[in-house]
């Protein structure tokens, strides 16, 4: 009898120690998990080299996220004084547009681009990134490009809700008109929302709605050949090309900076000439 119970508790301990054993292991285990995951996390943020302290994001959030491809053509054959979405067939010029800048890390690029093959671009420049980045802006203006009005947070601006409008171009205004001497007169829409309020309080603060005929979708970071090859398998006299130099905190448009040097060369050997938005249109950039 003595004997059983001895074995019996000879058992009862083994299994109590291994029980233990194999919890400590696994508490350990788990603790080195999550150090390597806070690691990783730590590595991730701190190596990303889009980044860049300060970048006022985008507020109604990143293009991938919000944006669809649409048309504003109802709104444009509603109010076709106001809203613009492409020049006159009449001569071969096009007109390259690019918005969310000024961006540190890719509008400069933009700008040596353009210098490089002397061809001048229509900027629709954040006015919290303008206030931020304000020799960026005058670095457009001196190279010859012409600055418009996106807003200020760049907020989607379809609900109805005019004060914010209001407040959004009012501020940009301000903000541009302190860094380059001039109220720009022309606006684009974040992600190109509007509605038919929005375009009259805008024709009522006396500016013309610049919209485009040619996406690239370029904020999908397809690779360059395929925002070269969206751009001149479209092109037509006329075209307002849509383009973006800047991006959300982890957006890149390294591949937009390298597709110009295919844009740009073979559009200028068809005889396509560049010109800005106003020029385009023959209308007023500035109030």
């Amino acid at each position: 009898m003595i004997k059983k119970v001895l074995q019996w508790f000879l058992i009862t301990v083994f299994l109590t120690g291994f029980l233990v054993q194999t919890n400590i292991e696994a508490k350990a285990n788990e603790k080195h998990a999550d150090e390597v995951n806070q690691e990783w996390w730590f590595k991730k943020d701190k190596d990303n080299p889009r980044q860049v302290e300060g970048l006022p994001n985008l507020e109604g959030g990143d293009e991938e996220a919000v944006r669809r491809p649409i048309s504003n053509i109802v709104l444009q054959q509603q109010y076709p004084d106001t809203v613009i979405l492409r020049g006159p067939d009449t001569a071969n010029r096009v007109a390259l547009t690019f918005d969310d800048g000024p961006d540190p890390r890719y509008t400069e690029q933009v700008l040596d681009v353009l210098a490089q093959y002397n061809v001048p671009a229509t900027f629709f420049v954040m006015g919290a990134r303008a206030e931020a980045y304000p020799d960026i802006v005058r670095r457009m203006v001196n190279e010859g490009h012409i600055v418009g009005n996106h807003s200020y947070w760049h907020p989607n601006l379809v609900d109805g809700d005019i004060p914010t409008l209001e407040h959004e171009v009012n501020q940009t205004e301000e903000v541009l008109n302190n860094i380059i001497g001039y109220r720009p007169s022309l606006f684009r829409a974040p992600y190109g929302f509007l509605d038919n309020q929005a375009v009259e309080k805008l024709a009522e603060m006396n500016y013309n709605v610049i919209g485009w005929s040619l996406d690239t979708l370029d904020w999908r970071e397809p690779p360059p050949e395929d925002i070269a090859f969206s751009v001149l398998s479209n092109i037509h006299p006329g075209a307002i090309v849509l383009l973006h130099d800047g991006a959300e905190w982890d957006g890149d448009r390294t591949n937009t900076v390298q597709s110009l040097h295919q844009i740009i060369p073979e559009l200028q050997e068809l005889g396509f000439e560049f010109v800005t938005v106003p020029e385009l249109l023959n209308i007023p950039y500035q109030k």
